[in-house]
């Protein structure tokens, strides 16, 4: 019997069990037992990065959220989702610096995809690990920190070395923001000014469908101890309006009109009690070195014939670089190139190669969650290195499937 699909419906799990532990003792016993098994997040992967013969929720584990207040950490069980773990550090007064536009994902699955969210001086959540709790291929438990030579290729590790049971995340004291969403931003304005804009404020997305200003849209999410957002961006203007990023709804989008709020109520794009997005869907990303990022768009821009109609919007956010081995950020700021398209896989999947002809140059990275071609194995220098710690860690392949033997085996 089937597990059922993935959240956007496009993807029909393979696996016929899934089992839900109670305790990490139950996880372990179940691990070291079964010859083929991986964790199963929030199912919001669009590919079959997380199917196989037998998957695992997190979801029934302890919560068990404590904060360390001397070290300035959090740690958790791995089914926690960002919203309820950002509720809660909200009510003890500390927050995260970054978190994705969705906070009904699991901590565990963006962290081993690179998931991000933006901000130049922000890195991906991934960046944010300061120590894992892992099970193994025979079901011992082993704690990774950044004292361990293999910390930077097991967080960002794809699911390849074992099942996360727990995670500690860095975090600092508790932060207001407000988010200001501007209209009509021309191409051109955007491309010779993109190095002032993306600094605007603490975290800025800018939205598009490629095809003219009047959908290009900006939002800056600014803390209110930094810098008060421009009366206009470039030309720009502020929308007195809320507006949403799923067929026009705004009800599930979070406070716009530079209402301040906590951290938590800003930094996503939607709100965690509303369902997200627009869920009938297919969505891709790429990662491309920040030296490349105009050259890249321009690029990509030059594809809005065949992008636009197939697309319901793109959204280009920044980072800044990591040590992660796997990361999209590895050894480089970068910007993020994400398309939500409309849920038509025979005319979008034939399409992805033609973009990733087009970013060739540009050393693009995919986003390992999100539908794309291929991958370009040299755009990862650690990537030997990552395999080398996969066959140390999992001998008979526990915990590889069809999707890490195409990309990374």
């Amino acid at each position: 019997m089937s597990i059922g699909t993935n959240w956007a419906r496009h993807y029909e799990y393979t696996a016929t069990t899934l089992h839900e532990p109670r305790t990490v003792d139950e996880l372990r016993e179940i691990v070291a037992a079964a010859p083929r098994i991986r964790a199963l997040g929030s199912r919001h992967s669009f590919n079959d990065l997380a199917d196989s013969a037998e998957l695992v929720s997190l979801e029934g584990l302890e919560p068990g959220i404590r904060v360390d207040e001397e070290t300035e950490t959090v740690s958790f069980s791995a089914g926690v989702r960002y919203g309820d773990l950002a509720e809660e550090l909200q009510a003890q007064g500390w927050a995260l610096r970054n978190m994705a536009s969705l906070p009904h994902i699991s901590v565990a699955g963006a962290v081993a995809t690179s998931t991000h969210g933006s901000g130049d001086r922000n890195g991906t959540l991934a960046r944010a690990v300061s120590g894992l709790e892992l099970v193994t291929a025979d079901g011992g438990l082993r704690t990774i920190t950044p004292v361990d030579d293999e910390f930077d290729g097991a967080v960002v590790a794809l699911g390849a070395l074992g099942v996360v049971s727990r995670i500690t995340l860095d975090i600092e004291p508790t932060y207001q923001l407000r988010q200001d969403v501007y209209t009509g931003l021309g191409w051109e304005r955007l491309l010779d000014n993109y190095d002032a804009i993306t600094s605007r404020a603490y975290s800025v997305s800018v939205f598009t469908d490629w095809s003219d200003d009047a959908r290009t849209t900006v939002w800056l999410k600014s803390r209110l101890d930094e810098r008060t957002p421009p009366g206009e961006v470039y030309g720009a203007k502020p929308l007195g309006e809320s507006i949403g990023l799923a067929e026009g709804a705004s009800d599930n989008t979070t406070q716009q009109g530079g209402v301040p709020g906590p951290w938590n109520e800003r930094l996503p794009h939607f709100r965690m009690g509303f369902t997200p997005s627009n869920g009938d869907e297919l969505q891709t990303e790429y990662l491309v070195p920040r030296r490349h990022a105009i050259a890249a768009l321009r690029a990509v821009r030059a594809l809005a014939e065949r992008i636009t109609p197939l697309l319901h919007i793109t959204e280009l956010r920044t980072m800044a670089a990591d040590s992660l081995w796997l990361s999209g950020a590895y050894d480089t700021d970068a910007t993020a190139i994400h398309f939500t398209w409309k849920n038509l896989p025979a005319e979008v999947l034939p399409l992805l190669p033609v973009i990733e002809a087009a970013l060739e140059p540009f050393e693009a990275r995919p986003h390992w969650g999100k539908l794309f071609h291929s991958v370009r194995r040299e755009l990862y220098p650690r990537l030997g290195d990552f395999v080398e710690l996969a066959h140390e860690l999992d001998p008979t392949g526990k915990f590889r499937n069809p999707f890490l033997d195409r990309n990374v085996f």
